[in-house]
């Protein structure tokens, strides 16, 4: 039994764990979509409002790649909220959005453009067009 979280088991305890915030499956894809492109990028400047996942500084424009359930976008992939500690996980995920929305503000502000890429579209056919449109207006 763990100490701080004694109610979450531990199987749920090591498969949350093993979630990263960079270098996703969904992350890579898009970023071999960029470079199927031939267009260079950066990766997650710190400096910038939301950490961004791709970066065209030349461009003035971002893409972030966002996870479907810890961004809720709404999609199938989304789910159920969590039935254990929902005091903890609503509140969580709706700070999330909240920061989301923000840093896609403060982008704006600065001047860059925003491309948001959910998890359930990154197998989509028309995903590279979609990625060439956004970078070449």
């Amino acid at each position: 039994m763990n100490v701080l979280f004694p109610d979450v088991p531990v199987i749920v305890r090591r498969r949350m764990a093993r979630i990263r915030g960079k270098a996703t499956r969904p992350e890579l894809l898009v970023r071999q979509t960029v470079r199927a492109l031939g267009i260079g990028y950066r990766l997650n400047r710190r400096d910038l409002p939301g950490s961004p996942d791709l970066v065209f500084m030349g461009r003035k424009k971002v893409i972030f790649v966002h996870g479907c359930f810890w961004h809720q976008h709404g999609c199938k992939l989304t789910g159920k909220a969590p039935q254990k500690r929902a005091e903890y996980w609503a509140p969580k995920l709706k700070r999330n959005v909240k920061r989301d929305q923000e840093a896609q503000q403060r982008l704006e502000e600065l001047g860059y453009r925003a491309l948001t890429i959910w998890e359930c579209e990154v197998s989509s056919p028309s995903l590279p067009e979609r990625i060439a449109k956004f970078l070449k207006t």
